[in-house]
């Protein structure tokens, strides 16, 4: 079994008191693949695409990379360019960011055509976001888009919308359609997903999807029921146990870790599901992006 998440892993800052920081490593799809490492079994190959730079960040990142048992084959390093940072602020549990990302080694991820093709190739399933397109020249996101059509594998997709990185909403909900259209697997999320189509239901949502050509789709739903269609059939899927967040990031990463980690290992979509809400229930108790293996679901 293998994956390959593409995307953007970024420098985090977040706040460890009397005005000081904390340095960690997490973007939304390297957040989604060290889950899917962790909750996978020990003979599955996670990989991670994307580029960073040749300075000691970079080396660093790298090692933490690759330390967390996820393959860095798959990463170019570019030779001028540094990976991007941002910065965390929590209030009530709820986070905001602020980014530094604009020259980040990442938005090069995609300027090698063959390399992409070489990196999905033997992959059985390819994860991507809204994100990482938002990053990427229009061009280099129609050849990542080739790419993932291309692929052998089946590919998953959570829309992740941060109308900050588009030029306008437009431009945003263009992308997501066309990446919807290579996607046989969607997660996207309601909240977002009604904010930006105008959906009035996670019915509607579910429904684009579906008519895009996604076999597999699962509306998250902001803490409430989510909705399912698969194989023809749509399915109510049940929450789970409510928490108070400690610190939100991550969670919806975390989630779609456990989902896919539970449909790769053969369980149905309401059992990944709930070890979806499971693994992220425990993600937002803790501070960060990524929590240690040991304390999440099954470990």
């Amino acid at each position: 079994m293998r994956v390959v998440s593409v995307g953007e892993c970024m420098v985090e800052l977040s706040g460890a008191g009397q005005g000081l920081w904390r340095q960690a490593f997490a973007g939304d799809t390297f957040n989604t693949a060290w889950y899917l490492r962790a909750l996978m079994p020990g003979d599955a190959q996670v990989d991670y695409l994307t580029c960073v730079g040749r300075d000691g960040i970079s080396q660093a990142m790298l090692d933490f990379i690759a330390g967390a048992g996820i393959g860095t084959d798959c990463i170019t390093c570019h030779p001028t360019r540094a990976p991007g940072l941002y910065m965390i602020d929590l209030k009530d549990g709820e986070r905001s960011f602020t980014y530094w990302r604009d020259s980040s080694a990442a938005r090069c991820l995609a300027d090698d055509p063959d390399h992409l093709a070489r990196s999905f190739e033997g992959a059985d399933l390819i994860y991507f976001s809204g994100i990482t397109l938002a990053i990427l020249t229009p061009d280099r996101r129609q050849a990542l888009l080739a790419a993932l059509k291309a692929a052998p594998g089946r590919v998953a997709f959570d829309s992740n919308m941060r109308l900050r990185l588009w030029s306008d909403r437009s431009e945003m909900c263009d992308w997501i359609a066309r990446a919807a259209a290579v996607a046989n697997i969607a997660l996207p999320s309601f909240e977002e997903e009604s904010q930006f189509f105008g959906d009035a239901a996670p019915r509607v949502t579910a429904e684009r999807y579906l008519n895009a050509g996604a076999s597999e789709i699962l509306v998250k739903n902001g803490g409430e029921d989510m909705l399912g269609h698969l194989d023809g059939q749509w399915l109510d899927l049940p929450c789970g146990t409510r928490v108070t967040p400690v610190d939100t990031t991550g969670a919806g990463d975390s989630f779609n870790g456990g989902y896919l980690s539970a449909r790769l290992a053969g369980l149905d979509m309401a059992q990944a599901a709930q070890r979806g809400h499971a693994t992220a229930s425990r993600v937002v108790m803790q501070p960060g992006a990524l929590i240690a293996r040991d304390m999440l679901v099954g470990k």
